[in-house]
This record gives structure tokens, sequence and C-alpha cells, in this order.
């Protein structure tokens, strides 16, 4: 009979997290002394870190593009389905979507079609530059950056100077 005794599973399990740490320490070292010491890698690091903002870049103004073309496409389709002339139709209309935008807006699940709701409420209220000083307080800033996307593509909103007549310096602090 053998007289070996066979280590347990702990002094196995302690034995292979040790060698893995250590590892992964020897080779955390081995990187940080080649990254301050070769040039070449140092260089190498620095042209993938530029090719990655370059890609990250590329994809956000793509992005931006389709964002812009989401907007342009909502608003026309905003028009196309018209609004409402009766002043009763009109301020249901507003509070429908005055509500369904702030609900949009809660759950944050389309930030364009939030914006959209604002816009078409915008669109029925007869003094829209008060509106907006009021979407300027209440409205989420993404969504509020959208909505302005949609104001500027559509030309018959006048809506003068955003933020009333002192141009927007409020600060809310009282004297």
């Amino acid at each position: 009979m053998s007289s070996l005794a066979r280590p347990s599973t702990t002094t196995i399990i302690t034995a292979t997290v040790g060698t893995l740490v250590t590892g992964f320490v020897a080779y955390a070292i081995y990187f940080d002394h080649k990254r301050q010491t070769d040039p070449e890698f140092r260089k190498a690091l620095k042209r993938e870190s530029r090719r990655e903002a370059r890609i990250a870049r590329t994809q956000a103004e793509a992005q931006g593009a389709q964002q812009k073309e989401a907007i342009k496409t909502a608003v026309e389709a905003a028009k196309q389905e018209g609004f409402p002339t009766d002043v009763e139709d009109k301020e249901a209309f507003f509070m429908t979507e005055v509500a369904r935008g702030e609900t949009l807006c809660q759950d944050g699940s389309d930030q364009v079609e939030a914006a959209l709701c604002f816009y078409k409420a915008l669109k029925v209220y007869p003094q829209p530059t008060d509106l907006i000083s009021i979407y300027d307080k209440t409205v989420p800033k993404p969504v509020l950056d959208i909505l302005a996307e949609m104001i500027a593509t559509d030309p018959s909103i006048s809506v003068g100077r955003f933020g009333g007549s002192d141009g927007g310096s409020q600060h809310g602090i009282d004297d």
C-alpha cells in the first residue's frame, strides 16, 4: 500500500488560485515595464487609442445624422397628420400630447417620440414662446435639444428668442 497522502481539495484550489494571481501580477508588472521603457510599444498604444477614438467619433457622427433624419421624418409625418383647428379640440390635443410626452420622458424609452409629443403640443399652443419657457424648466435636456431641432426644421413656428424677454437669464434666486 502507498503511504503517500493525497493533497486536500482546498490545498489544490489555493495553489491554483495563487498561481493564477501570481501570473496576473507578473504580467501586469511586465506590461507596465514595457509601457514605460519601449518607445515602439508606447507608439502602438497611442495609435490604437487614436484609432478607437476615431471610430467612436465616426459612429457618433453617423448616429447624429440618423437622429437628424428621424427628427425631420417625424416632423413631416406630424405635419401630414395635421393639427386640430377648433379651440376645444386644440385644448384636448394639447393636454394629450403633453401627457404622452411626460410619460415617454419618465420611462426614457424614445426621446424623439417624447420630443415629438411636445412639438405637437407646441404647434397648437397659442403662445409658443411661453410654452418653450415652461419646457425649458420641466423637460429633460436631451429631449429639449431634440425639440429645438424640430422647431428649427419647422419655419411655421415663430418663437423668437428662447426663454422670453429676459434672454433666458433667470437663475431662480430670490433676493
